[in-house]
């Protein structure tokens, strides 16, 4: 799964989440017993996809900062290398472009 997917997929459930949060509001003038258990029902399933989501979030942020890191400590113990990994797809990128 691509990044641009999971921000995606990150926007999809933050909305999802709204658009319940948002009916639960609507329904709140509902006073029936069955619709009062199924409002708590939501509400905590709600709290609980809240809180997977901010720790998923954390933990996508936490391992683009070390792969970040350590990214830089080899471009910095290797410049050379860096340097000809990056022309190498230059050019690539280049005869790709060309191509078309």
């Amino acid at each position: 799964m691509s990044a641009a997917q999971k921000d995606q997929l990150m926007n999809d459930l933050k909305r999802v989440l709204a658009d319940a949060e948002a009916l639960l509001v609507a329904t709140a003038d509902d006073t029936g017993e069955e619709v009062t258990r199924l409002r708590s029902r939501v509400t905590a399933t709600l709290s609980q996809a809240k809180t997977g989501l901010i720790e998923a979030q954390a933990a996508v942020v936490d391992k683009a900062k070390v792969a970040a890191k350590a990214t830089d400590e080899y471009v910095h113990d290797n410049p050379w290398k860096s340097i000809g990994i990056a022309a190498g797809v230059g050019l690539l990128v280049g005869a790709i472009i060309g191509r078309r």
